[in-house]
């Protein structure tokens, strides 16, 4: 059987709608100034025609993409087969403005409902959902620092699907390292400038979706400092636009190659010149030089958000299509009747170890979700209280630092954990191309490298957002947890596990000083070896307290059902049980590891530092 026509993507709808208004309560926003243009009705309607869209159209065609990939013949590349009329329906819709400002022709939604229209359009096929998700950013960084004109010239085209954009910072010398750029740009005349460089890993770089794509380039101008502070950011097009719009002649910007991947193979990766030729040029965004990083940081920070949700949306569905094959697969007998040779045989959702691993998939698919909706639902406030709490709204956004690289980070971590142990769930059926779960776990491996590696996050993390406003941020967090533990310690049915959840928030602080110890020490090798360690012990009691959180609610609304009427529907109390469940499964079988990475943290071991290269072996 072949996986090319099937959708086999699946979304609980259902849970999604108890994180965004029973748990988080997202619907304050639609009281506020700032969104009070949009109902959640009307939100609701948005999200379900997403996932109508999702499953008839780009689902059934993420199988195919991963098998047909996309090519690249006399210099011109080519998407898999219907994904050019997927991206027409996409913009149709209007599904990829929802949450652009009103004034860039956006929907002005939200941040808190696009995260999970971007968890359905990845969960069901990430290859497709990476070439709008990169215009959307370069569209944003547009709107928020391209001269009037420029955003004139370029965004009505983006917002509708005519164009495409894409981030261009990577060189063949220069990935982590953006600073060693080589890219150059040469005046030419006002905020016109002369390109010349190569840049690789380009996602979307080249494809035949759009009549045009946009390039934001990293270069550095004649004459400018080395490191980032030199380079400035470029609108770049593939085809040069016209000051009315039209299209002019093709800008020297030629696709060298594209890569052969592991995953993801439906988004074309590409190796960019510009300028080989003589001919490329670039728009100084801003008209303003030197601010590339600055300017680019915003998109930068926004795909790390979108990474974080890409490996949310494959795990969700991963877990879901492991939970409907254990369902089905009848294999064994129950263990309760081990003695007897004619037992009849069970689904595998009975065998204790398939429980275990179906249930630690929920609880971290859950919390991820969790955490992707309440980070979003902060930028939302930070936004909508901007100009009438400046303090509070200052609390949200700290808050947004402080999460974001955790999101990206875990989030895309777990993704290929969790499609690796779906794939266990299945057994060798997992590992065919039969069934989904292989090309999840394939595709998931990507998203803990791009956008900076996840131990370029934890490294933010630690030597960044730990301390940033004077660690106001940090102790923010901590306090929100720790009123959680004060107010709900003694809680019946979860007390136990709250807890257990403050002191794994007593050695997660106790870890945080250790860092701030080994950085005042001189340290820092130490602080860069255990910065991994860190995020995940942070990530963890993070899940750990939104579960928590979200058992709470659902013990409530499981005791109010309950109450209400005695022939309350089954399928309900049940929802709200496994929510509670889930959340003692993390505390107890999840969190301890807080323990063990806080341990290694503060033994202050160095070994991995201290052995001599030849140590680590003899060939070479």
């Amino acid at each position: 059987m072949s996986t090319a026509a099937i959708n086999f993507y699946k979304a609980d709808l259902r849970a999604i709608q108890f994180t965004l208004y029973e748990h988080l309560r997202v619907q304050q926003l639609f009281e506020m100034e700032q969104f009070s243009h949009l109902t959640k009705e009307e939100c609701d309607a948005i999200v379900e025609q997403c996932l109508r869209f999702v499953t008839e159209v780009t689902g059934p065609l993420n199988g195919l993409g991963d098998r047909t990939s996309c090519r690249l013949e006399k210099g011109v590349v080519s998407a898999p087969p219907g994904f050019k009329a997927a991206w027409k329906k996409l913009y149709e819709l209007g599904i990829p403005s929802f949450s652009m400002p009103q004034e860039a022709n956006g929907l002005g939604g939200p941040h808190a409902i696009g995260v999970v229209l971007q968890e359905l359009q990845s969960g069901a096929n990430t290859s497709f959902t990476m070439y709008p998700e990169l215009t959307h950013g370069a569209a944003d960084v547009i709107e928020n620092f391209a001269l009037p004109e420029d955003k004139e010239r370029f965004l009505p085209p983006m917002m509708d699907g005519r164009f495409s954009g894409t981030m261009c910072l990577s060189e063949p010398h220069a990935g982590s390292d953006v600073g060693a750029a080589k890219t150059r740009a040469t005046h030419i005349e006002g905020h016109v400038y002369k390109i010349s460089g190569t840049k690789c890993w380009i996602s979307a770089g080249d494809h035949d979706l759009a009549g045009n794509i946009i390039h934001l380039v990293l270069a550095r101008i004649d004459g400018a400092p080395q490191g980032t502070k030199g380079l400035s950011l470029f609108i770049v097009p593939k085809i040069w636009v016209n000051d009315d719009g039209s299209l002019g002649e093709p800008n020297d910007v030629v696709t060298a190659s594209i890569e052969h991947k592991l995953g993801i193979k439906a988004s074309a990766t590409a190796v960019l010149n510009f300028g080989e030729n003589g001919g490329c040029r670039g728009i100084l965004v801003g008209g303003t030089p030197h601010m590339g990083m600055r300017q680019m940081f915003r998109m930068m920070n926004g795909a790390r958000i979108a990474v974080g949700v890409q490996g949310l949306s494959i795990a969700s569905s991963a877990f879901l299509n492991a939970l409907a094959y254990a369902r089905e697969r009848m294999q064994g007998s129950s263990v309760r009747h081990f003695k007897d040779p004619d037992a009849p045989r069970v689904a595998i959702i009975e065998h204790s170890d398939v429980r275990r691993m179906v249930m630690e998939m929920k609880a971290k698919v859950e919390g991820m979700r969790t955490l992707a909706i309440k980070l979003a639902l902060h930028q939302d406030l930070a936004t909508a209280l901007g100009k009438t709490d400046e303090g509070l709204a200052r609390f949200h956004e700290g808050q947004v630092d402080l999460l974001t690289p955790i999101l990206k980070a875990y989030c895309s971590d777990q993704a290929f954990r969790i499609a690796e142990m779906a794939i266990q769930t299945y057994g060798g059926a997992g590992y065919v191309q039969d069934n989904p779960v292989e090309q999840y776990c394939r595709d998931a491996k990507i998203f803990s490298i791009y956008e900076g590696t996840n131990h370029i996050q934890s490294l933010d993390l630690v030597a960044r957002k730990l301390n940033q406003h004077g660690g106001e941020n940090f102790k923010n967090y901590l306090d929100e947890i720790k009123q959680f533990v004060a107010e709900h310690a003694q809680q019946p049915g979860i007390g136990t596990e709250v807890r257990a959840l403050g002191t794994a928030t007593a050695e997660l602080e106790r870890a945080a000083f250790s860092i701030m110890e080994f950085f005042m020490g001189g340290k820092i090798d130490q602080v860069t070896l255990v910065a991994n360690s860190f995020l995940e012990a942070m990530a963890e009691v993070t899940l750990g307290y939104l579960l928590l959180d979200a058992a709470r609610v659902a013990e409530a609304r499981r005791g109010a059902e309950e109450e209400e009427a005695d022939d309350a529907p089954r399928e309900d109390v049940d929802f709200y049980t496994g929510k509670i469940m889930a959340a003692k499964f993390f505390i107890n079988r999840i969190l301890p590891g807080v323990h063990a990475k806080v341990a290694t943290i503060v033994a202050d071991d160095r070994s991995a530092l201290d052995v001599p290269d030849a140590g680590f072996s003899t060939a070479y």
